[in-house]
């Protein structure tokens, strides 16, 4: 594990170390919600790495490789595509090649990632076996402002005079390290390469996704232009730009680069190579410098609304902000095609482009930083997807338009072949109604769920009503055969949080379709038309959410997370053996199953959601009970539990669950960052602060507070966009200080009192 320097702002990685390149590539990965990359060298290098450089939305449906086929397993697995890359200069110095796997000494390598102007820096220095002294730096950044586009300065400075050959390059020769069957995705199309305009043109086999890399670089000598420095060349693998230079003791040679993709979903190339074009004629006249300083003023605007500020903590602040510039950097909200990857730009694992973390997490975070109709492209997305959710029911033999939305997806077709994951972690559907819920009592705005909304919550409600099963031994509906949140028990029946948010979203629906008919007749009336809905399905979900099971241990006061966990041998998690763990890595899956530890918060994620359902006894003894089983090896655990435990009053346990979470990657505590980092679970830490340490609760359309502070903090300080009003919030030790950008008639609660805002737009209350 690299120890990387607590700054504020920044990321800073010393030292060289081989065979943890990897995990750097993950930590310091930049991108712009458009295009992203791992922090891959420029230059050559043979030691282990994860080329990574991707396209948003672009996939490949990779054919599903199981041992035997299951009636209704997808056919494929869609793959995020390890895209051609721009970024590659092959360098030689009197004609040997600079790889760092085979310099004879590496006296320093810095990495910095500097979070608040969104730019990667890297120096090196080493020495070759002839005692040639070699230093590089390297600058780098994909653009806010202009989507297509990333740019790199490279410097080169050695201590005697050399011949130096520099070769900017796009590599097309990209394979995905996660193909199922070995087989490349790209199909390379055309090659053109000259002194001013170097691309290629790539299709995506099975699919019509086109996409144009290109490249355009210049060099200087100590800052001053060289003329047409560069001869253009080819192999199979590469298109590149040769020069061959004699540089001199002390003078700096740099390369400047720009690279980046031009993609469309259509078969018309002159059309995406007038987008090239248009790109390519930008950049004659931008420099790095002036792209650069755009590009910083896009990231001031991010943080002027999203920063979180914690004095006395610099290593929860620098946190904090590492997570927060990972999630702006995978997903800006300007396009309803995209959506929150699990690993973002910063890896292949996982697949797909969107699971339940979204609504589960991402989707808060948005509706307190960003304007809403970031939020309202995240529903949509699922809206527009609504058609397939309803195929993706009927493959597994649902039918009057019951819909089973995907575990994992591109495109609204389900692409996850584990079938204990594919078939049975249904409990997504709810994340999904509990988005629109959430939305709506946020935003104050009832147009997506009347509109769109409601038909989505008809699709969930409909395949819950064929999903149940009746027990005549208990008399009541169960649900059978499930994987909850806690992906360490699979086929489980009666797993307590499917149950219970199956219970909410049945109530939730018929609810809102009730307030519809009384409020609206005409919008009910057209509804239930174009739905062909009876007012017998609406009796029958509410038959179903009344008489649903829900398994309690009343000795112990908890609710049992699935029928079978109290059938397990309760050992704790403080007897594990540190060498077991994490236990995905270290046991086997048979293992995993008997015993009685949990990935993830199930039970606790449920109250987490409807926390107003449950008083705070049981809130205790549930909380109390799970947390001695819990293992947090799913990176969505921690941050449930912590704002949980917030709530209980238990801080300091809470901040201990906070660090985890926060520093997940930073600090790798599931061994696994140099796959990716954890991009959904960040906003997970988001909410450990905003609700959990700040308390803040939405109740009867105002913002409700009840800080708690870890020891440790002096100071915390957040923004939060509420009802189209920017709250500015400061906590410390002994008081809460609200102001507002907008001053009308508009109060508060903290710890249950009531604060209204003076003339100026401030309140405030000692705590």
């Amino acid at each position: 594990m690299h120890n990387y320097k607590i700054h504020p702002w920044k990321i800073i990685q010393n030292g060289w170390d081989p065979d943890k390149v990897m995990e750097s590539e993950s930590i310091f990965s930049i991108g712009n919600g458009s295009m992203g990359q791992r922090a891959n060298f420029e230059e050559d290098f043979s030691g282990k790495t994860h080329q990574g450089s991707y396209v948003a939305g672009v996939y490949y449906p990779d054919k599903t490789k199981v041992g035997w086929w299951k009636n209704g397993y997808p056919k494929y697995f869609a793959k995020v595509i390890n895209a051609p890359s721009w970024i590659g200069i092959s360098v030689l110095i009197d004609e040997i090649p600079i790889d760092l796997n085979k310099v004879y000494k590496v006296e320093m390598l810095e990495r910095i990632l500097d979070m608040k102007n969104g730019l990667y820096e890297r120096s090196i220095s080493f020495k070759t076996k002839d005692n040639l002294k070699v230093e590089i730096n390297s600058k780098r950044f994909i653009s806010l402002k202009r989507k297509s586009i990333g740019a790199i300065s490279y410097n080169i400075k050695c201590n005697r005079d050399v011949n130096i050959t520099a070769s900017p390059y796009i590599d097309y020769d990209i394979s995905n390290e996660d193909s199922n069957w070995d087989e490349k995705f790209w199909e390379t199309k055309e090659k053109i390469n000259t002194q001013n305009r170097s691309l290629v043109k790539s299709s995506v086999k099975k699919t019509d996704f086109n996409v144009i890399t290109f490249m355009k670089a210049d060099l200087y000598d100590n800052n001053v232009k060289l003329e047409n420095p560069f001869i253009a060349k080819s192999n199979s693998k590469k298109i590149l730009l040769e020069s061959k230079y004699s540089l001199k003791k002390g003078h700096t040679l740099k390369v400047v680069k720009f690279g980046g993709y031009v993609n469309s979903i259509c078969n018309d190339w002159n059309k995406i190579e007038n987008k090239t074009n248009e790109v390519l004629k930008l950049l004659e006249n931008m420099s790095f410098e002036s792209l650069y300083l755009e590009h910083k003023h896009e990231w001031s605007k991010i943080w002027g609304k999203s920063d979180v500020k914690i004095k006395g903590d610099i290593k929860s602040q620098q946190a904090i902000r590492f997570n927060i510039f990972q999630l702006n950097q995978t997903y800006r909200g300007d396009n309803p095609n995209l959506n929150f990857g699990p690993k973002g730009f910063t890896g292949e694992k996982y697949g797909g482009s969107t699971y339940w973390d979204t609504e589960a997490y991402c989707v808060p975070f948005c509706l307190g930083t960003k304007p809403q109709e970031v939020t309202l492209n995240l529903l949509n997305y699922r809206y527009n997807q609504l058609d397939k959710a309803i195929d993706n029911a009927k493959i597994l033999g649902f039918k009057n338009g019951a819909a089973l939305f995907p575990m994992v997806t591109m495109n609204g077709e389900e692409c996850h072949n584990e079938w204990e994951i594919t078939f049975e972690e249904i409990h997504r559907n709810n994340a999904i109604a509990y988005a629109i819920f959430n939305y709506t009592r946020y935003t104050g705005d009832s147009k997506y769920l009347n509109n769109k909304g409601l038909e989505v919550l008809v699709g969930i409600c409909r395949f819950w009503a064929q999903r149940v099963s009746y027990s005549n031994k208990k008399k009541k509906y169960v649900i059978l055969g499930v994987t909850g949140p806690n992906e360490y028990e699979n086929n489980v029946n009666n797993n307590w949080y499917t149950n219970y948010s199956t219970k909410w979203c049945l109530e939730f629906a018929v609810d809102t379709i009730s307030i519809m008919k009384k409020d609206n007749p005409e919008s009910f009336e057209k509804l239930f038309k174009k739905l062909n809905l009876k007012e017998s399905e609406l009796d029958y979900w509410l038959k179903i959410s009344k008489n649903i099971y829900l398994n309690e241990n009343k000795d112990l006061g908890v609710f049992v997370q699935q029928d079978g966990f109290f059938d397990k041998e309760l050992s704790e998690v403080e007897k594990l053996d540190y060498s077991d763990r994490p236990l995905n890595q270290n046991w086997s899956w048979d293992r995993i199953l008997r015993s009685p530890y949990i990935k993830q918060a199930d039970v606790l994620q449920g109250i987490y959601f409807f926390e107003d359902k449950f008083d705070i006894k049981s809130i205790r003894s549930n909380y109390e009970f799970y947390e001695k089983f819990t293992v947090h090896e799913s990176s969505l655990s921690p941050c449930i539990h912590s704002i949980v435990a917030c709530k209980l009053g238990k801080t300091e346990s809470a901040y201990y669950l906070f660090k985890r979470a926060s520093r997940l990657d930073l600090d790798d505590y599931n061994k696994e960052v140099n796959e990716g980092l954890h991009i959904t679970s960040m906003a997970g830490s988001w909410l450990a602060i905003v609700e959990g340490f700040a308390g803040m609760r939405i109740k009867n359309n105002s913002l409700h507070f009840t800080p708690s502070l870890p020891k440790k903090w002096e100071e915390l300080m957040f923004k939060i966009t509420f009802r189209q009003n920017i709250y500015t919030i400061k906590i410390n030790k002994g008081l809460f200080q609200c102001s507002l950008n907008i001053n009308k008639n508009f109060y508060i609660y903290v710890n249950s009192k009531k604060l209204k805002f003076d003339r100026n737009g401030k309140a405030s209350v000692s705590i």
